[in-house]
């Protein structure tokens, strides 16, 4: 699930349900490494540029942005109630103590931007919230990003598949900026990460 095909292949409401729900547990829950959170976004946008399938992209736009923004409440509570320990201490070929100690060096290091930057970094979007709590970022500080980060993030690619598909000479301008500005931002994203990484003695 996640690209054109798949959400073409369903109902209004399910589209709806689709779309808003993976971008909630994304952004909510470790099990969301799993899942094309910014592909199905932009497929999203296409989808609602036929106006035949009744899709509207304003009601999209508001239900990506509830998503984001409470799915990052729901991390960081958890990552409170949590703590590093059992992060640290989970097993698995994504969730590893290794990469919890690279995410939390990252999001040490960079505070707000971290948790900004992190929407456009697929898996790390989802670790972000969790470690915000766990290392007891400021509530302020966390809901300044959470909020910016869900603002910069879904709208812009819903509107960059909407304009795709509704806007003819466009097309190709759009996918081409949605796709540097994903592949840019995650390669400034695992850059930083990288440089942030805790030196082995």
């Amino acid at each position: 699930m996640g690209d054109l095909a798949d959400l073409e292949t369903l109902g209004t409401a399910a589209v709806y349900v689709v779309v808003i729900g993976f971008v909630f547990v994304e952004c909510a829950l470790l099990i969301g490494f799993f899942l094309p959170g910014d592909t199905l976004l932009f497929a999203g946008g296409l989808v609602a540029a036929d106006a035949a399938r009744g899709v509207h992209l304003g009601w999209l736009l508001v239900g990506v942005l509830v998503a984001a923004i409470v799915g990052e409440i729901v991390g960081y509570v958890i990552g409170a109630r949590m703590g590093l320990p059992v992060l640290r201490n989970r097993r698995g070929r994504v969730i590893t103590p290794e990469r919890v100690a690279r995410a939390e060096a990252f999001t040490e290091r960079y505070g707000v931007l971290a948790i900004i930057a992190a929407r456009w970094i697929p898996w790390v979007r989802t670790f972000a919230p969790l470690l915000a709590g766990a290392t007891g970022m400021s509530w302020p500080k966390f809901m300044l990003a959470n909020v910016v980060g869900a603002l910069c993030w879904g709208p812009t690619l819903l509107v960059a598949g909407y304009l795709a598909a509704s806007v003819p000479w466009v097309e190709h301008v759009s996918v081409a900026v949605a796709g540097v500005a994903i592949v840019a931002t995650t390669a400034v994203g695992l850059v930083r990460w990288r440089r942030a990484r805790p030196r082995e003695t």
